[in-house]
């Protein structure tokens, strides 16, 4: 098995820490290794590091090979912009069948916290067990409340039993719901939370993104034909830029009758924002999750991320204060989903400070 980590992302919900020109998945946000250097942690004792790969823009090239020396350079791949998910995966899965035509691929993200690694790596073991026999398999959050900020999937008829682990054929992706819906699908017990995370052959994605993205994959395979050839360079400045922008699960996975999913509770966060970063963390006895100097009195449920300088409180609760250089955000926690849009205001007027 081959694992491809998608760190291109931009992190602009967890601004001012996370910033334009070196976002979350880039940045130690438990004190420790960053997000990245965590995530090939998790796979290492799975996957050696020379199947790793990691999908990234060119900008943040320097950044990987910084954070993961001993990563093979051939082993990053770097976009000219953004263009979504699915082209990010054919990219991946064309350089794969270059070194090896049976290769199966895992996709993962670079800015996820999981807590159960072990079990992880089970069931991505697993997955790549199904996924020689064609199948796509996408790895489901089991849900621990009624989220609305995540996309579901609909678990139909059991596959394969595995003791701990089980297999399902997908029913249905949705999208995200409003509180009502989600609170019917944590009661029916057949939802899972869509996370992003597969594992299929590297060829077997190629064909099925020729069945239902017939252009994108034209233009996919047109750069494929360049790799390892002076031309490479070459065909990702000038196709790259207008291939599809569009994410795996809208080119494929919502069409697909071959996709089956595997409940994982593995302790998952995306670490979408502030708030959910203060869930993932410890916190006081208050409820507090406090990183860096910190002075508090009648202080409750309230994240401080400082850089430095004492940060004091008083009387406050349900808050988010980050302080950076040159930056301090204050907002309540139930806002903290609010800080994309702030960003892109800070983007109109102030562009160095995004």
């Amino acid at each position: 098995m081959y694992v491809l980590i998608m760190a291109g992302g931009s992190g602009t919900r967890l601004w001012p820490h996370s910033r334009s020109n070196r976002p979350k998945q880039f940045l130690p946000l438990n004190g420790g290794v960053t997000m990245l250097q965590e995530t090939v942690e998790r796979v290492a004792p799975l996957v050696p590091i020379e199947r790793i790969f990691i999908a990234t823009g060119e900008i943040f090239v320097d950044l990987v090979r910084e954070q993961l020396p001993d990563l093979p350079f051939e082993n990053i791949l770097a976009e000219p912009c953004g263009r979504g998910t699915a082209p990010c995966i054919a990219l991946a899965a064309l350089h794969l069948l270059q070194r090896d035509p049976d290769a199966v691929m895992a996709v993962l993200s670079a800015d996820h916290q999981i807590s159960n690694g072990e079990r992880f790596r089970e069931q991505l073991a697993l997955g790549a067990q199904i996924a020689e026999y064609g199948s796509l398999v996408t790895l489901g959050i089991t849900p621990t409340h009624a989220a609305t900020g995540y996309g579901y999937i609909e678990r139909g008829a059991a596959m394969y039993d595995a003791g701990e682990h089980c297999v399902y054929r997908v029913q249905r992706f949705v999208e995200k719901p409003d509180a009502a819906t989600a609170a019917g699908y944590l009661a029916s017990g057949n939802f899972v939370w869509n996370a992003g995370m597969f594992v299929w052959r590297a060829d077997r994605i190629m064909q099925e993104l020729e069945l239902y993205r017939p252009r994108l994959a034209f233009d996919m395979l047109a750069i494929g034909k360049t790799l390892g050839t002076p031309f490479a360079k070459t065909a990702m400045t000038t196709i790259w830029p207008d291939v599809e922008d569009v994410a795996i699960d809208v080119a494929v996975m919502e069409k697909t009758e071959r996709a089956v999913v595997i409940p994982a509770d593995i302790g998952w966060s995306d670490v979408g924002d502030w708030s959910t970063l203060a869930d993932v963390l410890p916190r006081d006895q208050q409820g507090n999750v406090l990183q860096g100097t910190t002075i508090n009195i009648d202080t409750q449920n309230t994240l401080i991320y400082g850089n430095g300088r004492l940060v004091a409180t008083i009387g406050i609760e349900d808050l988010v204060i980050v302080d950076t250089h040159d930056v301090v955000l204050i907002c309540p926690r139930d806002r903290a989903q609010d800080v994309k849009a702030l960003v892109a205001e800070i983007r109109r007027r102030h562009t160095d400070l995004a």
